[in-house]
């Protein structure tokens, strides 16, 4: 049903990673959107290629995106787009960065596509269709356990202004996981959840543009996404918990505080 939409954000990421890629490991202007919150060039570049895309396609429907307030007409299909998630990593040469894509129709989101240039992988998920990397089904990890997992996270960019708080789910993590990795590129790590590659994933202060094409990807691979307290994720900013689905009332219990002697 939503194959042409996951066409349309396919085709838009793949435009934007061809950018990134050729501008990858080169001088690019960068500026400072707050004290470690970077935009460069790259990302103007993706955004206007994804947003033209997007409009030559789909002209009355509305756009989100992260570098540029566009104006919104109240449409049923609103696109939110990251047009280069992981920019801090792109701008020191670090490969882990990708373009988002997502679409909502009535405040759910029904298509999406999320492209890594470096690894020439690209995902796509339709609600009800599956998610797929490069045509390949994704279906998550089958960890039951904790302390047998991968579990991934980020930070948001105010960190410094309440270090002890900020660390204090990391922190509690650490006492329950096997291990705890920081790639910087949310979208990305639900993609990587998605494909079974790590077990969980959490994150205070995201973005819709952030999650949405990864949420579904994860969600159409048999994986779970909730906010903090469980309840859906919905379209505004805040917090993500995302899990293979096995893990997710333990991750729960370790937000809420549970004592490790019942997790």
């Amino acid at each position: 049903m939503h194959g042409e939409y996951a066409a349309v954000a396919a085709e838009a990421v793949l435009k934007a990673g061809a950018i990134q890629k050729a501008r990858y490991g080169q001088k690019i202007k960068i500026r400072h959107k707050g004290v470690i919150d970077l935009v460069t060039e790259v990302d103007r570049a993706c955004e206007d290629e994804i947003v033209a895309t997007l409009r030559s396609r789909f002209p009355k429907h509305d756009i989100v995106t992260e570098e540029t307030v566009l104006a919104r007409t109240g449409a049923r299909h609103v696109w939110f787009t990251d047009p280069l998630d992981g920019t801090t990593n792109f701008a020191h040469g670090y490969p882990f960065f990708c373009s988002s894509v997502a679409l909502t129709i009535d405040g759910e989101t029904v298509a999406g596509a999320v492209y890594d240039p470096l690894r020439d992988e690209l995902y796509t998920g339709e609600r009800g269709g599956g998610a797929h990397a490069n045509g390949r089904r994704l279906s998550v990890s089958s960890c039951t356990e904790l302390l047998q997992a991968l579990l991934v996270t980020g930070f948001p960019y105010d960190l410094r202004s309440d270090l002890p708080g900020k660390l204090r789910l990391f922190n509690r993590f650490m006492g329950h996981a096997q291990a705890i990795r920081r790639d910087g590129s949310a979208a990305l790590d639900l993609c990587s959840l998605a494909a079974g590659r790590i077990d969980a994933f959490w994150e205070e202060h995201l973005q819709p543009w952030d999650m949405l094409a990864g949420a579904l990807m994860l969600e159409e691979a048999g994986g779970r996404v909730s906010k903090f307290d469980g309840t859906p994720l919905g379209l505004e900013a805040g917090d993500i918990l995302a899990s293979n689905g096995k893990l997710h009332a333990l991750m729960l219990d370790v937000v809420r505080g549970v004592p490790s002697t019942l997790v």
